[in-house]
Parts: C-alpha cells; sequence; structure tokens
C-alpha cells in the first residue's frame, strides 16, 4: 500500500486525530495469527476481564464495543427502562456531539442542565431531577457525567460522589461518559477506580481511541444490574465485534501495564505548556482550567485563521472567538512551542 499522508504532520484538532501508539500496533499484531474464537471468545477478551477486575476492582466487567457512541448508548439502555430520561449537562458529548444517537438510537430522553464548567452537582441535578410519577413528564432515572469535561475540566473523586450519592438517594443510576477517563485520573494523580468504582459509579463508557487505540470502547459496569442486557445490546446497537480479540488486545496493550498512564501523562503536560505559553502573549485569554489535554482560549481574531492553516484547531464558540485546542498522547514539546512561537509572531 502507498502511504497517502505525511506522518510528520501534526495538529491540534483533536486527539482523535492522533495515530496509534507503537506498543498498541505491535499487541494487533501479537494477536493476529492462528484461529480463536469470535464475538469475545477468545483469550485476550478473557484475560481483558481479569485486567479490569484487577484494575478497578471486584465486581468490575467489560463489554469491548466498536465506537465511543455506541458505548454510551448500550451502557445507558442498561441503566435505564424503556420509559426513563437521563440528566446530563448541556456540553455533555451524549447531547451535542452523537447525532442524538440517544434519543434516536437508544430512545433516551435527555433532559439537559446548563453548567458553568461542564461539570453537574447534586444542585443542579435538583433541576431536572423531578415529576416521578408524572405519567407526561420523562422519568429521571439516570444521570450521565463526562470525565473529563467537554470543556477539559476534571471531577474530582469527592465531586463524583457527591453526584452518585445525591442520585442513587434519589432512585436514579449513575453513568460516566469515559472517552478520557485516563487524562482525568493522570490529571488527578489516582488509579481509574478512584474515579469510577470507589466514588459510586455504576457504569463508564471507558475510552481506548483518543489514547492511543487504533479503534474499539468499552463499556465497565460494577454489578450485575449495571450490565444486565449488554451481551444482548451490543448486538442490537451494532456494537458486537466478530474478530473482538482485536479490540481486547489493544484494551490489554493499554491496561496491562502503565501505557494508559504514560499516553494520557504526555498529552496533559503539553496542554499546560501550550496553556502557559499562550497565557503569556498579549489578548490572548485562557477560558477554562486546563486539567487535562484539552485548551480552550480567545485568540486575538486577526491570529486565528494563519495558526489553523498551520497547525488546524476547531472553533468552539465563533461569537465569542473561543477555540479548542487539544493535545494528544504524541504531542511533544517541539509541537508545543512551534504553536506558541507562531501565535506570537502573529499577535506580535
Amino acid at each position: 500500500m502507498t502511504r497517502l499522508h505525511d506522518p510528520s504532520v501534526h495538529t491540534f484538532a483533536s486527539d482523535n486525530y492522533a495515530g496509534a501508539h507503537p506498543e498498541v500496533l505491535q499487541a494487533i499484531v501479537d494477536a493476529a495469527g492462528g484461529h480463536v474464537g469470535s464475538y469475545g471468545a477468545d483469550p485476550y477478551t478473557q484475560r481483558l476481564s481479569e485486567v479490569v477486575v484487577e484494575t478497578f476492582g471486584e465486581g468490575a466487567a467489560i463489554d469491548p464495543v466498536l465506537t465511543g457512541t455506541g458505548a454510551n448508548v448500550a451502557a445507558l439502555q442498561a441503566l435505564t427502562p424503556r420509559w426513563a430520561a437521563v440528566i446530563c449537562a448541556t456540553t455533555a458529548h451524549v447531547y451535542t456531539d452523537e447525532g442524538g444517537a440517544p434519543e434516536r438510537l437508544g430512545g433516551i430522553k435527555l433532559l439537559t442542565v446548563p453548567t458553568p464548567d461542564g461539570k453537574l452537582t447534586p444542585e443542579l441535578i435538583d433541576r431536572q431531577a423531578y415529576g416521578w410519577g408524572d405519567q407526561q413528564r420523562p422519568q429521571p432515572l439516570a444521570v450521565t457525567i463526562t470525565q473529563s469535561t467537554e470543556l477539559g475540566t476534571v471531577y474530582s473523586p469527592d465531586e463524583i460522589r457527591a453526584v452518585t450519592d445525591h442520585a442513587h438517594s434519589l432512585g436514579m443510576r449513575v453513568h460516566l461518559d469515559g472517552a478520557r477517563l485516563a487524562n482525568a485520573a493522570a490529571s488527578l494523580g489516582v488509579p481509574l477506580r478512584a474515579i469510577t468504582r470507589d466514588a459510586g459509579v455504576d457504569s463508564v463508557s471507558f475510552g481506548g481511541t483518543k489514547n492511543g487505540l487504533v479503534l474499539g470502547e468499552s463499556v465497565v459496569t460494577f454489578s450485575e444490574e449495571a450490565r444486565a442486557g449488554l451481551v444482548y445490546l451490543r448486538k442490537m446497537d451494532a456494537q458486537l465485534a466478530s474478530k473482538m480479540r482485536f479490540v481486547s488486545a489493544q484494551f490489554l496493550a493499554m491496561l496491562d501495564g502503565d501505557l494508559w498512564l504514560r499516553s494520557a501523562t504526555r498529552a496533559n503536560a503539553m496542554a499546560a505548556r501550550l496553556a502557559e505559553g499562550l497565557a503569556a502573549l498579549p489578548g490572548v485569554t485562557v477560558t477554562q482550567t486546563v486539567d487535562a489535554n484539552a485548551v480552550f482560549v480567545v485568540l486575538p481574531r486577526e491570529a486565528v485563521e494563519p495558526l489553523r492553516a498551520a497547525h488546524h484547531f476547531y472553533d468552539w464558540n465563533r461569537a465569542t472567538g473561543e477555540v479548542r485546542l487539544m493535545c494528544s498522547f504524541d504531542t511533544t514539546e517541539a509541537h508545543v512551542d512551534r504553536f506558541v512561537e507562531d501565535a506570537r509572531a502573529l499577535i506580535g
């Protein structure tokens, strides 16, 4: 095959733009030979089940899937009956960036709450947590939070525990969209279980592609009740991989060791370096706390398009001029410093 891209190109558009980590690619190669069972009846998926217990604690189970949208839809379906509604932030990925899949495919009504930093609190949840028994209102039976959030902020373990305790006291379950869970744990300096199982979360959409996998996400659950139906829902939602060993092998490369932490730590550190460099320039405002691997910033208008042409990134709020810059496991100091220097030359 002829290579069709320039591998030296690096952008700040999304951590989805990054390629695959070499250790992940090697795991795929190691899993490739011979015949093994399909649809999860293979030694890699079985080993992954053991590693997930080692990582998240007793009672944890993992169901590999193909996409993050599929993980969120299946996880929320497994937690809720047909008449349920799910409370989320207005900036939540499940609401803004999944083509309506939770509602159109999952049949789940989303009840949104505005937040200043992407994070829900018990008080914010209460704005939508009402109407139980009212046959004309979708029943709020679950809450979904995002870690790290779409605004790049991170919940502390105590903040998650406050959400889960409050939701559970109201009879609601809690799902966590963890597409960037590794970045949040690395930022906090805690194990993955500290911001999931130990904080009272019922299920997690645990991401892989944003942290160096080729493809593949997963649903991690912490009880039989939270996992009920997932074995059927994966197939119904077109998320059951026939050659599941290749998804599982990638997660093994990430979890059976410290690759998840090394990759996330690098991405976070580069975001912090980028924010620091840009904040020192005149006319630049960093708009959100840089907790993980995202930098939200308002740049002088005359600098935006030249910088976008050289480094590629997306607008977040065109009305205010706010843009989003994402760092990845393969972002280097040279990439960051080049962006800052180009910005300095343009802003002058």
